[in-house]
């Protein structure tokens, strides 16, 4: 009897251990690279397995990650590296990209080298926009919504705008309008998540740009759950201890200029049915509109800079849905207070802050980021924009985004919060 049991029981452990090492071999990109590591990666000590650091990172994990943990290095003696080819073919891409897109042919990129720019020192600028995250993170003085948080707390729809890169261990949260096209066509390379007739991407402007920003293109933490099920929490933690984590962001106020360009100036059949018709049937007393986008702007009917901040600014609007992703706040995006970022960069400083951070995660000798727009919206068009603005509009609308003004250093627009 004895025996048969501890039958039963041999055969229940091996069928678990099977079972987690489907989980973690089940995706073709998934933590079978794990061990691999940026500049950024924590020091490991000499003679350490790859990839599992001994020592305080992850003395503070339950039990359950360091098992999966333990687990993972089990099978990485065997894959100490990363097939070269790949990473030699991209190399041989060319140094300026193929431009095949009608809407970034029509906008222009800049290829100056800009050699005309005082260089910047990248690393303390780093530790000072790392330590202002820190500092405000911290302070119990400034508060704003889902602030107290924990990363367990932080529904699985929230993480979808964190993408994953398993080959070189590197986490991007995406901001949109924040050269998010450029930063996701990086990640496609990097991670050669998109095949072009059986073969890589090398070069991130050959990618079309509505490849780009097809969420089944990129692996996201969102998507852990549907892959990993109970462990995805675990194997999330784990990976944001070890993985290079780097978000770009940019005035608050300039980025709802740039969202408003491009989804209300242009013709965005989309963003016209689901935002343009309730904004103008509120906010201009509009009745009767055209169905679609293209008779709408024959009729001369447009959505106002006006129409669009009294939207963000009318309770109904969050009652209704959560802002769209390319005005809704980079705090509610990214999470800042419960991620510790590796790298800020900002679109202010954009060319340097993307050669610095290629550079750090040593693949620079892949690829180059993609030119920056000639027609970037500009920090000094505030003033105009925000001219017929009410005051009390402007300072409610500050208070609205005031948290990634302070978390990122942005400084307080008082020429526009004031008569």
């Amino acid at each position: 009897m004895t025996k048969a049991r501890l039958l039963r029981l041999s055969v229940v452990l091996v069928s678990i251990f099977m079972i987690l090492l489907i989980i973690v071999y089940w995706d073709n990109v998934g933590t079978a690279h794990f061990y691999l590591h940026t500049s950024f990666s924590r020091p490991r000590s000499p003679g350490a397995i790859p990839g599992i650091t001994a020592g305080e990172d992850w003395e503070a994990l339950p039990d359950v990650d360091e098992f999966l943990a333990k687990l993972l290095s089990s099978s990485l003696r065997q894959n100490s590296s990363i097939p070269r080819k790949t990473e030699q073919l991209l190399v041989q891409g060319s140094n300026k990209p193929v431009v095949s897109n009608l809407e970034e042919n029509v906008r222009g990129y800049d290829w100056s080298t800009h050699k005309d720019r005082n260089s910047l020192d990248q690393e303390k600028l780093q530790v000072e926009r790392q330590r202002t995250l820190r500092e405000f993170c911290a302070n119990s003085s400034f508060t704003f919504p889902t602030k107290e948080r924990s990363f367990d707390d932080i529904p699985n729809y929230e993480l979808n705008h964190l993408i994953v890169d398993d080959r070189h261990g590197i986490i991007y949260c995406y901001v949109p309008k924040v050269a998010c096209t450029n930063w996701k066509r990086v990640m496609i390379v990097l991670s050669e998540s998109l095949l072009d007739q059986g073969v890589p991407y090398r070069n991130p402007l050959d990618i079309p740009r509505e490849h780009v920003h097809n969420t089944s293109t990129h692996l996201t933490f969102n998507k852990f759950w549907r892959r990993y099920g109970k462990f995805s929490r675990h194997l999330m933690k784990i990976k944001l201890k070890k993985y290079t984590k780097f978000l770009f962001v940019r005035d608050p106020f300039v980025r709802l200029i740039s969202a408003f360009r491009s989804k209300f100036e242009l013709e965005n059949e989309e963003f016209y049915r689901r935002f343009a018709i309730p904004m103008l049937k509120l906010y201009s007393n509009h009745t009767n509109l055209p169905t679609s986008v293209s008779e709408a702007f024959g009729a001369g009917l447009k959505v106002s800079f006006s129409d669009f901040i009294q939207y963000l600014l009318d309770p109904r609007t969050e009652k209704m849905t959560p802002f769209n992703e390319h005005w809704r706040q980079v705090y509610r995006l990214c999470h800042p207070c419960q991620i510790d970022y590796d790298f800020i960069g900002k679109l202010e400083t954009l060319d340097e802050d993307a050669a610095y951070l290629l550079q750090l995660l040593k693949v620079d000798r892949l690829l180059r980021f993609p030119p920056s727009y000639r027609n970037r919206t500009a920090s000094s068009w505030e003033d105009n924009w925000f001219a017929k603005i009410p005051l009390a509009w402007r300072q409610q609308l500050y208070k609205l985004y005031e948290a990634d003004f302070v978390l990122f250093g942005y400084p307080k627009p008082e020429n526009l919060l004031k008569d």
